[in-house]
């Protein structure tokens, strides 16, 4: 049996996350597999796994999730299911990084909620890794309870940290009497799981199995005939419009949930190894997605979207009705009145939604505007200008840690907002920063906020069109001016 060693590692938002490592038997193996534990466990549940699917020549990675096992309290632990999929991309790229290991050399084995996980993971993240095993994902979780699920969602409207106990006993789990009495004894079982990680754990697996199509990463799915925890049907349909070109299915009849841990689960592991094998016997390969203007899944979306609405249809009359409630009483808005004057992709429409302030044209005009505002995606926008001011802050400080100078060039930047703040909260400013935009109010708009942060004589903004190669190729003062592109 191997051993493992434990460690923690620290997240983006600096959450220590413990787990497990097992080196692999040939320690020149650059070769390795993560394991996802499911809901309420933790990585020694699957530890056993190590060993029964016999791969000497792999590393093998287990995490504790955040809020599980040691690496702490579900209860006191606030996040959303987005929250474990980032901490998930950050896990394996740590793995990468210290130990020495290719994404393209790293395959995932999960189960449940972990499978979750790691099919949102592959299809909101793309990671290049080798393959992924995906054991009984809870696509959907039984809830015994008439209308537990609109329940769930009230009630998380108005307890934003609420919990809720697992219902599962270990005997709805395993026909293993090993694994059920480790379960009842095991004390880093964490039976309460967050509302908010719930009600995502179930619109975040509608998302991903509508557009399974998307996710190319080779795939096995391993089914358990008779669970009692979560159904069998979203498992299929993620599997039947899966878009990668190598998947596999298995479905082992009279096995409960926990697929890896049922008494016969030497089957289900004997599977797994199968495709792992097979998978890393050839250089790791992806599908082609050149030409995925011209045919593909992506095109045909773009084609269906794109055909005229038939005008009678419910659609089309829901959209005459908000075309024309947006042209009368929109107007009292001054977000939407400002998209209609600019465009509701424009520099200036941007910046007003990264303000976030809402007016309008009496009481009413200021409310429809903060309905405007609050839109999803509205909201999704102003979490991508945080993104890119902290992205921004991480590249200047990796500059500068590094001794070399931090030059900044946006060719397209709107109002720069993002940009002009980023600057702004930096510890050390930039050497140089120059933002371009070819629309004379966004440039207008652009110095305007630049004076009012007192950043004259740092950042330079200046009209330039970003599809002109040779308007980009006259900036002076280059960033990557001396840098290898190799």
């Amino acid at each position: 049996m191997r051993t493992s060693e434990e460690r923690y590692f620290e997240t983006s938002d600096g959450t220590r996350l413990f787990y497990r490592h097992w080196a692999a038997v040939n320690a020149a193996s650059d070769r390795a597999i993560v394991l996802l534990h499911r809901g309420h466990e933790h990585s020694g549940r699957l530890a056993h796994v190590v060993d029964e699917i016999d791969l000497p020549d792999f590393a093998f990675f287990g995490w504790d999730a955040r809020g599980h096992g040691h690496s702490g309290d579900a209860a006191k632990t606030q996040v959303t299911l987005a929250t474990f999929v980032r901490d998930l991309d950050e896990f394996v790229r740590y793995i990468s990084t210290e130990h020495g290991i290719a994404a393209e050399n790293i395959a995932i084995i999960a189960q449940s909620v972990g499978s979750v996980l790691a099919a949102t993971w592959a299809h909101d993240y793309a990671p290049r890794i080798r393959c992924m095993v995906l054991a009984s994902p809870a696509f959907k979780v039984k809830l015994y309870i008439p209308l537990a699920r609109p329940s769930l969602a009230l009630m998380n409207k108005f307890f934003k940290n609420m919990h809720v106990n697992s219902y599962v006993k270990p005997t709805a789990l395993t026909h293993d009497a090993a694994r059920i009495a480790t379960y009842r004894a095991d004390p880093l079982i964490q039976r309460p799981i967050s509302v908010r990680v719930l009600i995502g754990l179930y619109s975040t697996a509608d998302r991903v199995i509508a557009d399974a199509r998307a996710i190319h990463t080779p795939t096995q799915l391993l089914i358990s005939g008779k669970d009692w925890v979560v159904h069998h049907k979203p498992q299929h349909q993620f599997f039947e419009r899966l878009g990668s070109t190598v998947k596999e299915r298995h479905v082992f009849e009279g096995f409960y949930h926990d697929t890896l841990g049922e008494k016969d689960r030497g089957l289900a592991i004997g599977k797994a190894r199968e495709f792992l094998l097979k998978m890393f016997a050839a250089p790791g390969a992806r599908d082609s997605l050149l030409d995925a203007d011209k045919s593909g899944y992506t095109k045909e979306e773009f084609d269906r979207l794109s055909r005229p609405l038939f005008p009678l249809s419910p659609k089309a009359i829901r959209f005459a009705f908000s075309r024309f409630g947006i042209k009368t009483s929109g107007r009292l808005s001054d977000g939407i009145r400002l998209g209609l004057k600019t465009g509701f992709d424009s520099g200036s429409t941007l910046d007003y939604v990264y303000r976030n302030r809402a007016k309008g044209i009496t009481p009413v005009g200021k409310l429809i505007d903060w309905f405007y505002l609050n839109s999803i995606g509205w909201r999704g926008i102003r979490i991508r200008k945080q993104n890119i001011e902290a992205l921004l802050a991480k590249a200047m400080q990796t500059l500068r840690e590094s001794g070399r100078e931090v030059r900044i060039l946006d060719i397209a930047a709107g109002h720069g907002r993002y940009v002009i703040e980023a600057i702004e909260k930096a510890s050390t400013p930039p050497d140089s920063a120059l933002l371009r935009d070819y629309s004379d109010l966004n440039v207008e708009k652009g110095r305007e906020l630049i004076r009012s942060k007192k950043l004259d004589g740092l950042i330079r903004f200046e009209k330039g069109d970003a599809f002109d190669p040779d308007s980009i190729a006259a900036v002076r003062r280059r960033p990557w001016d001396g840098l290898s592109l190799d």
